[in-house]
């Protein structure tokens, strides 16, 4: 496709409630990101038919899979709920996980953000725990329940995405999450953690396929000027001009 490449992006939903019609809505950090990036955002509502999503996604160059201030649910995922757990509206999960696995079969240049990286790990057999703060020892905080602007370090994988976007030097991003990721699923590797061990990024073992994600918000408005490298890294994969990864090193 000539021009601007085009980056879909999924929004939010919420059910219909007694005194009002159902609702979908899209953050705007998202699409600002991918415009200011050099891409056309295409917002993606939860389209009920699969025909309709592929010829969709056929007409695209690359997906955000947007984050949520809602959680995966832990029934589907084999886990006991947690007291904190606000599981997302079933329509929004079901067609994030459809989205989801319609793009990686199609190998289409992905970035899974916050919940949407924990739904990319799922999809592609992965698993999460269900809250960090117990099932994690000795767990620094990655969820402020009063404060938004909580930043955290983060360990970067040597010769990995993550390491070719942010270089050298000590990065900090924000943080607002109680779930994470537990196994990542086979054919990713860890590219971030924290330093208690929590991955924060996961990206395809692959460097012919732009398939990462990561679990800070880099379209938030506490994101640092690297994060917007994220989105610009992205757009590059989209246009067919990838970053070179020179040198790639399992992470443990």
């Amino acid at each position: 496709m000539s021009g601007r490449p085009w980056i879909g992006i999924n929004g939010d939903f919420r059910a219909a409630k007694q005194d009002a019609g159902a609702l979908s809505w899209f953050s705007t950090g998202y699409y600002d990101s991918v415009a200011a990036s050099g891409g056309l955002p295409v917002l993606i509502p939860p389209l009920a038919e699969d025909d309709d999503l592929k010829q969709l996604l056929k007409k695209l160059d690359g997906l955000v899979l947007s984050g949520c201030s809602f959680d995966l649910d832990p029934g589907r995922l084999g886990l006991h709920s947690h007291p904190t757990s606000r599981p997302m509206p079933q329509r929004r999960e079901d067609f994030d996980r459809r989205l989801c696995q319609k793009a990686v079969d199609m190998r289409m240049p992905i970035l899974a953000i916050g919940s949407g990286m924990q739904v990319l790990n799922v999809v592609c057999g992965g698993s999460l725990y269900a809250h960090v703060t117990e099932d994690v020892p000795k767990s620094i905080l990655h969820r402020d329940p009063v404060e938004s602007t909580l930043r955290h370090v983060l360990e970067i994988e040597e010769g990995t995405r993550v390491d070719a976007i942010y270089g050298p030097g000590e990065i900090r991003v924000n943080s607002q999450h109680h779930m994470s990721i537990a196994e990542p699923a086979d054919g990713f590797i860890v590219s971030a953690r924290t330093p208690d061990g929590v991955v924060e990024a996961i990206e395809a073992d692959d460097e012919r396929w732009f398939c990462l994600g990561v679990q800070w918000h880099p379209e938030n408005t506490t994101s640092s000027a690297l994060d917007m490298q994220i989105f610009e890294s992205l757009l590059d994969a989209a246009a067919g001009t990838p970053a070179v990864i020179p040198f790639r090193k399992k992470a443990a």
